[in-house]
């Protein structure tokens, strides 16, 4: 059975039992998937990044509750340092779990997708939900929009700082069964609210498994998100994840995105500032080992004038990685006034290791300041020297110089618990150079 025949015979089996808003935004959804497939290197954005390869076998498309294997101990196993006063969201192969959920912060209202398109949040979801599409023309966003059940709405409410961060935990489980999980979450930060996000990944058992998730945030006037992303899965999963955020009042972003994990990891971050004087800090750190493959693509569309954006991604490839930053600056022409800068440095470990790196920017008004930049090399000779010529072994030498290189984004990492398991992390694979 081809690809398109086995998601059409999923969907249809899925059906539109859900009637409450979301069955006309998921059939077009469908048709567009339908229209583009999965794509392959021939599509511009995906030239690097082979990923029509994860579909030549079948999984299991949950329907729409899923009954969770996951015991307590798996639990244990992934937490996030200081969860027991974090807001814990867990999705199961893709599809939310309230009961394994905790919801600490009255400020922070948490629903199931549908019942939330089907209640008083109707005409705001239906207007927000699938934005990301204007900017990720590709089968693989159409895909996830499609089979967008089992999601959840979070709403931060209005005036409010939430006391406790939201961790949000996203399981494959794949022990016995190649599963394709599709985790879908709308966010709605309102006017003068304040929230900090922790987003991971795990997955369990040996069998194919292959994450696609997509992660829509709204924000309103005076609205401020810290937004992390942690991905250290498993060496044999796969994984396309969006976090697409829209800046539609005067409001602060500020990101960092950490990738230690998983075997193909493709990473779309789009920013959207609408309102004149918001400001978005986007930072990201990336180093993959043995035949793992990192695609970091970026968007910073300055649509109103008056915007600042600021973004630093770094990347060290070990062994036979490959890595790819695609970073894009887009300046409308009434954006005047504009104030945005990009750059990605990179370090090649391995004479094996590969990486592509395009940063752009396509400016169409004439008052603004705009500057991109890239850099590929090798580890710095020089302090290497220094280091050993004053009695450092050369093993240790070689951490501390990476670990120096990667200081950078993990200073923005503002949650010291956050940041301190994240220099663990980086430490223990330095370690094993």
């Amino acid at each position: 059975m081809d690809t398109l025949t086995y998601f059409k015979k999923r969907f249809e089996q899925l059906g539109n039992a859900n009637g409450n808003g979301l069955s006309a935004i998921r059939r077009n959804a469908f048709d567009a998937f339908s229209k583009m497939g999965v794509p392959t290197s021939r599509h511009e954005e995906w030239k690097y990044t082979r990923i029509s390869s994860l579909f030549n076998k079948e999984y299991e498309i949950p329907g729409e509750t899923v009954e969770s294997g996951i015991s307590p101990a798996d639990l244990d196993g992934i937490r996030l340092p200081g969860y027991g006063e974090a807001n814990e969201l867990f999705f199961v192969n893709g599809i939310y779990s309230p009961e394994l959920s905790v919801v600490r912060s009255p400020e922070l209202q948490v629903q199931n997708l549908e019942k939330a398109a089907a209640g008083e949040h109707a005409a705001w979801i239906k207007a927000q939900l699938g934005h990301s599409a204007t900017y990720l023309k590709d089968g693989i966003n159409a895909l996830n929009t499609a089979f967008a059940h089992g999601g959840a709405f979070l709403k931060v409410k209005k005036g409010s700082i939430t006391e406790h961060p939201v961790y949000i935990y996203n399981i494959t489980d794949a022990r016995g069964r190649n599963m394709l999980s599709q985790p879908r979450s709308l966010i709605h930060v309102t006017e003068n609210a304040q929230v900090s996000i922790v987003e991971t990944y795990a997955s369990f058992g040996k069998e194919e498994s292959f994450s696609n998730q997509v992660m829509e945030v709204v924000m309103e006037r005076d609205a401020m998100l810290e937004y992390y992303k942690i991905q250290n899965d498993e060496s044999r999963t796969g994984q396309v994840s969006t976090t697409h955020i829209r800046q539609s009042g005067k409001s602060h972003v500020h990101a960092v995105t950490v990738t230690l994990g998983g075997k193909m990891v493709r990473n779309n971050l789009n920013i959207v500032m609408e309102e004149q004087h918001s400001e978005a800090h986007m930072y990201g750190f990336y180093f993959p080992e043995g035949d793992a493959h990192v695609d970091n693509h970026t968007i910073v569309d300055n649509v109103a004038p008056n915007c600042y954006s600021n973004e630093l991604y770094k990347g060290v490839m070990k062994e036979n990685s490959t890595g790819v930053f695609n970073g894009k600056i887009f300046v409308r022409q009434q954006a005047q006034k504009t104030n945005a800068y990009q750059s990605n440095k990179n370090i090649l470990l391995s004479p094996d290791a590969t990486i592509n790196t395009k940063p752009q920017l396509e400016i169409f008004a004439d008052d603004v300041k705009c500057s991109h930049g890239c850099t590929v090399g090798k580890l710095d000779e020089e302090g290497l020297f220094y280091l050993r010529s004053r009695g450092v072994p050369e093993s240790i030498a070689r951490s501390l110089l990476l670990h120096g290189f990667a200081l950078d984004v993990l200073e923005q990492i503002r949650p010291e618990h956050i940041r301190t398991y994240v220099d663990r992390l980086i430490s223990e694979r330095l370690e094993l150079l």
